[in-house]
Parts: structure tokens; sequence; C-alpha cells
């Protein structure tokens, strides 16, 4: 039987004013183009906490305790449009402090302040419903099977 490849990824959004900070992703391996939350793979000898601050700080510049940061809550998911399914578990954590200033620094090409209820036509297929499950309603799990 062959190894089934897992995703564990942490996201962190970053709230200021009601707004949200999303990135343009560049040159990434998931979503090239498109306005994301600052995100990525969880690494073997990290928290999914320490992942989300360690990600925030490599994509947009700020520094986030991960202590400090809240899980909204995690969507584990199967995409079965490509010719392999994808699986995953995506946790997403809230932070209402960090130090510096967001900038586009690796992975991503622009930063920018949204309402979570008025996202570009043009971010990651899912953020929507996200906002949706895990911000406003503050479900803290889902599976998604679509």
């Amino acid at each position: 039987m062959s190894a089934v490849a897992f995703h564990l990824v942490a996201w962190t959004l970053l709230e200021r004013d009601g707004r949200l900070l999303l990135a343009r992703r560049r040159s990434a391996s998931y979503g090239h183009g498109l306005w994301g939350l600052p995100g990525g793979h969880v690494e073997d000898d990290e928290t999914l906490a320490q992942a989300a601050a360690r990600e925030v700080l490599e994509e947009v510049g700020v520094r986030t305790d991960p202590a400090g940061l809240t899980l909204l809550g995690m969507t584990r998911y199967v995409d079965a449009s490509g010719p392999e399914p994808v699986r995953g578990l995506d946790a997403f954590y809230l932070a209402h402090d960090w130090q510096g200033e967001p900038y586009p620094a690796s992975e991503c090409s622009e930063v920018a302040w949204f309402a979570p209820d008025d996202l570009p036509p043009d971010c990651l297929p899912w953020l929507a419903k996200v906002m949706e499950t895990h911000l406003k309603r503050r479900v803290t799990f889902q599976e998604d099977f679509s």
C-alpha cells in the first residue's frame, strides 16, 4: 500500500479595525497570483500555532506570539477534483496583536486589508467559506469533501 499525502497547514488571520490582511501569493506551491491568508505547511518539530507564527513572519514580515494566537477553527478536507485526491487539515488562527507593519516578504507580491464580507474576486476559492464558517459563525471544526 502506498503512502497517502496529507497536508497539515496553519493559516493566520491578522485583524485590524474589522479588516483582515490578505497577501497576493507569488511563487507559492499553491494559489499563485491569488489573494490568500499568510500560511503554510506545519513542520514536524512545531505546533500548529508555532507554524502559524512562523509563516506570518516569513510571508508578511510581522512577529506574533504563538501563545497569543486564538484558534478559530479547523477544516479537514478531501479535494478529489484532480487526478489524485488531496487530503489535509487546515488550522486557522486569529491574531489581534503583532509587531511590525505587514509587507510583501516571501512568496507574496502585495498585501492589503479587506473586510471579511468583501473579499477580492481573485482570492483562494475556499476563503469566503472559511470566513463564513470559522470567523463569522465560529464553527470550530468542519469537514469538506467537495
